[in-house]
């Protein structure tokens, strides 16, 4: 439990600095305590602010949760790496989400289901919008992008729906099994779904 007396003096912060620092707070007290005993009062003590500062900014509660869980993406980007192919290029990629993000939809998803969706009256559509926050087109990946000029794939003939696949079931899986996706469950998205589906839109 965070009490007043355990965290650092107080020092005047302003403007992004004193949100960031707010945001970080809301986060670690969602990690910590869980979206159903957090309170505005508990993310002020743990940031060393007043509660009248939280509310200057946001309304309540669930506002505060949402906006601390999008900061925190943001904060935590996943590069693509560059293997030189498309193949090796996605089982990286999805590794790589898969080892960051697993913590991160397991903290969201306990807050979904704790009542945040009911409280902040979102559907499950926007919902999954805010804490996914992913606006990319599949298309201007730079994974696909690479591989298209490097002549493996051809962009234009494969549908946006196939070039998502591989990240749809990989959020799928750690939304639904709030962990890290296994090394095999990775290579069977790519090799045995994703890549079959890419041969047989090129031969179409």
């Amino acid at each position: 439990m965070v009490t007043a007396a355990s965290l650092p003096t107080r020092r005047r912060r302003r403007g992004a600095e004193l949100e960031a620092a707010l945001l970080e707070a809301a986060w670690d007290e969602l990690v910590q305590t869980g979206y159903a005993r957090l309170t505005m009062g508990t993310i002020a003590t743990r940031a060393a602010t007043s509660e009248a500062v939280l509310y200057r900014r946001w309304a309540n509660k669930d506002e505060l949760t949402l906006a601390a869980i999008e900061h925190y993406r943001r904060m935590h980007p996943v590069a693509d790496p560059d293997t030189g192919a498309l193949r090796s290029d996605l089982i990286a990629l999805l590794t790589a989400i898969s080892d960051s993000r697993a913590g991160y939809f397991a903290i969201a998803a306990g807050a979904a289901f704790s009542g945040l969706l009911a409280d902040a009256g979102l559907t499950p559509t926007q919902a999954r919008d805010r804490v996914m926050g992913d606006s990319l087109r599949p298309r201007d990946r730079a994974v696909f992008r690479r591989a298209h000029d490097r002549g493996e794939i051809d962009l234009q003939g494969i549908p946006a729906a196939v070039l998502a696949l591989p990240f749809d079931l990989a959020r799928h899986d750690l939304i639904m099994d709030l962990g890290p996706l296994k090394p095999a469950r990775i290579r069977s998205i790519v090799d045995e779904l994703f890549l079959p589906l890419v041969r047989a839109a090129d031969r179409g």
